[in-house]
């Protein structure tokens, strides 16, 4: 089976957030930044509801890039890897390490900004093997020239991009699974539209 029509699945993905950093976030204007934390905490609480693994990971934490969003940290946890200054987050031992270690190949990727964070290490991961959905709206950078530039590159190298909502009905599969209302309640709290839908069948339960 081509690997780019194999699915994601609770057991075979992990969660990789790279510098969603508070100094980096403020100078992206690709989206308005309300909706891309509204994106972030999505993915976030996906992946805490179907107890995937996850890694979080910063660049210069304590220099202008600031530390990661305390939105994701309280979703996922207090740990993170604060790299040593490689720019890549996979030519960081660390990082790489606590990806292998979860033995999983297909790897749920978001990174601020787009084409640094999230790009280089998505394009590293590939070369190795790997199969990287690139969730591009729980991303963000400079500008949406720089963001489709991103994107390009990303797909040219085989990198699957992707949405945050479309990573989740994915992975969840079908409605009657054990997550299936739990999930629909994440997209329910972080997507307006489907709150309204939410909202109407419990209207008539």
């Amino acid at each position: 089976m081509s690997k780019f029509s194999e699915v994601l699945t609770p057991d075979n993905a992990v969660l990789a957030m790279i510098d969603h950093q508070t100094g980096l976030l403020v100078s992206c204007a690709d989206e308005h930044p309300l909706v891309v934390k509204n994106n972030i905490q999505g993915l976030c609480n996906m992946a805490k509801t179907l107890g995937l693994p996850s890694v979080v990971t910063a660049s210069l934490a304590d220099g202008p890039n600031g530390p990661i969003m305390p939105e994701i940290t309280k979703i996922l946890g207090d740990r993170v890897i604060n790299r040593e200054g490689e720019i890549n987050a996979w030519h960081s031992s660390a990082f790489k390490s606590a990806i292998e270690a979860t033995g999983r190949k297909k790897i749920i990727m978001a990174g601020i900004v787009t084409d640094v964070c999230l790009m280089f290490p998505a394009l590293s991961a590939v070369e190795e093997g790997y199969d990287v959905y690139a969730v591009i709206d729980a991303s963000a950078t400079w500008n949406k020239t720089v963001q489709q530039a991103s994107i390009h590159r990303l797909t040219q190298a085989g990198v699957k991009v992707t949405t945050w909502a479309s990573v989740l009905a994915e992975i969840m599969s079908d409605w009657r699974s054990d997550k299936g209302m739990e999930l629909g309640q994440v997209l329910a709290d972080h997507t307006t539209s489907y709150n309204y839908v939410m909202n109407s069948y419990f209207a008539r339960s």
